[in-house]
């Protein structure tokens, strides 16, 4: 028996890499006789009423209140997005990597059927990773909001312009800023985007967050490790000639104006992340980000 008796699939279904791995999943899935529900829009891709008739299709919401576990195929993208819709209803995610990187999805295809089994016999690792929540309030209000697994940027949009603005953390002004804008990570998203402006690789189990501060105009300014259950403050400056954008995970976007305040703090809910025993982060940030090995025996 296994305590994941109902399987969601999700993911980006659009190549066929991933229609095949889903296809083997699904007959895996089927001789285990475990009750399958893809959700809507991966079933629109793959054309599952012609394919996979048998199978179930919800849509996110009935997905995340039914299923006892939620197998993501695709890149990281794709767990990026399932974590967001998923997140409130503490269904734990599985990752079969059908992107590039693949450091959240980390299930090869080739085996599927092999760690999958492993999963449901309970030979895993759980760890628990936290997301961010964003609002940006205009006059008191809030006119927008949105959660990240990865990071909260505040950009220049589509031009390249600088941004003026000004930080704070739990209320304590910490500095004002002309920079291309500011990456606010959580230990995800520090292996991301936060890592290619600069900012410094965070074990996922820490409780933190880093800023990042994209194409400072002073040398002086570098990324900041700040605890995780601060409250980051971003007050939009009145001057700027860019539109500013404020992105959750790269995938969703919001235009703000001056004035404007993005509030950034943890989200009270955790994503429980599933791995194959074998998971290593180090080792996944040696082979992904290519680190040297062990030097070799020379006497």
């Amino acid at each position: 028996m296994t305590q994941f008796a109902s399987i969601g699939l999700i993911g980006r279904l659009e190549n066929e890499r991933a229609k095949y791995s889903v296809d083997r999943l699904i007959r895996f899935l089927r001789s285990r006789q475990l009750n399958i529900i893809i959700e809507q829009r991966s079933a629109e891709i793959i054309n599952a009423s012609q394919h996979y008739p048998d199978v179930e299709v919800a849509g996110m919401d009935e997905l995340g209140k039914r299923c006892d576990l939620a197998i993501v195929i695709g890149g990281d993208g794709s767990l990026l997005s399932g974590a967001r819709d998923l997140v409130q209803y503490n269904v734990p995610l599985l990752g079969v990597n059908r992107g590039r990187l693949g450091f959240l999805t980390d299930i090869v295809p080739e085996d599927i059927e092999q760690k999958v089994a492993e999963v449901l016999a309970g030979e895993y690792v759980s760890e628990q990773r936290f997301l961010l929540d964003m609002s940006v309030e205009r006059n008191g209000e809030t006119i927008c909001s949105g959660d990240a697994l990865n990071d909260v940027v505040l950009h220049p949009g589509e031009f390249i312009r600088m941004l003026e603005f000004e930080l704070y953390v739990d209320d304590h002004f910490v500095t004002s800023q002309r920079s291309d804008g500011m990456i606010v990570s959580t230990p995800t998203g520090s292996t991301a985007y936060a890592l290619s402006g600069g900012g410094p690789i965070m074990h996922p189990k820490l409780d933190a967050m880093v800023l990042v501060p994209m194409n400072p105009h002073t040398l002086s300014s570098r990324p900041m490790v700040v605890a995780g259950d601060s409250v980051v403050r971003i007050l939009v400056g009145e001057s700027n000639s860019a539109v500013p954008q404020v992105t959750c995970d790269g995938q969703t976007h919001d235009a703000i104006e001056g004035g404007d305040r993005i509030i950034i703090r943890k989200k009270p809910q955790h994503l429980q992340l599933i791995h194959p025993l074998n998971h290593n982060f180090y080792e996944r940030c040696r082979s992904k980000l290519g680190w040297g090995g062990h030097l070799l025996d020379k006497s």
